[in-house]
């Protein structure tokens, strides 16, 4: 069973369980499924109270910090317990296209190429997660939720921001990785 369990999941099992939090949240305890509004409320906590923003009643929303601290210890029991074993399997045509950019290395969902302390105090890491991790927090903000909000939440209410939101994150996602990715890859 086990070994059943860290497998990777197919989009047909994965995307109904994420689906299935939507009603789980609403029908046991009338909350919103979204992790900029619990990033929002985290902040609240923390923040002196004179900022508008987050002048608010956030113990009304303590849930969201169980939410978080799941999310985190989530992570580490499926890191720790539930890895994959297997090597991660790239496409030859990507890991060809991606060589020519330095990228090499698939030992981790999120390639050390890229994404490590050294590559932060170079242009490409600096635009990357800095600028990068800025526009999505601003996005989200912006938005008025973040993709998880908006295409889990919002789309099953049948909201008409939300699916406007999601089409733009589409879009977005799409410019980026074809136009703007490369661009910032080949610095």
């Amino acid at each position: 069973m086990l070994e059943l369990i860290k497998q990777p999941w197919p989009w047909y099992v994965a995307g109904p369980l994420i689906g299935l939090t939507v009603p789980a949240l609403l029908i046991l305890g009338n909350k919103s499924f979204g992790i900029s509004g619990t990033l929002r409320n985290v902040c609240a906590s923390c923040m002196p109270a004179n900022i508008p923003f987050f002048k608010y009643d956030w113990k009304k929303e303590i849930w969201n910090w169980i939410f978080v601290i799941g999310i985190f210890f989530g992570g580490v029991i499926a890191s720790v317990f539930l890895a994959n074993p297997h090597p991660i399997e790239v496409n030859p045509d990507l890991a060809s296209e991606l060589a020519g950019y330095g990228i090499t290395n698939y030992d981790n969902l999120v390639p050390e190429d890229i994404l490590n302390w050294q590559s932060l105090f170079t242009l490409k890491g600096f635009l990357m997660m800095v600028v990068g991790g800025f526009l999505v927090g601003f996005g989200s903000r912006y938005a008025g939720g973040c993709t998880s909000g908006h295409a889990v939440m919002g789309l099953s209410n049948l909201q008409l921001p939300s699916l406007i939101a999601t089409i733009c994150f589409m879009i977005g996602g799409f410019i980026m990785a074809n136009l703007i990715l490369p661009i910032i890859l080949s610095l």
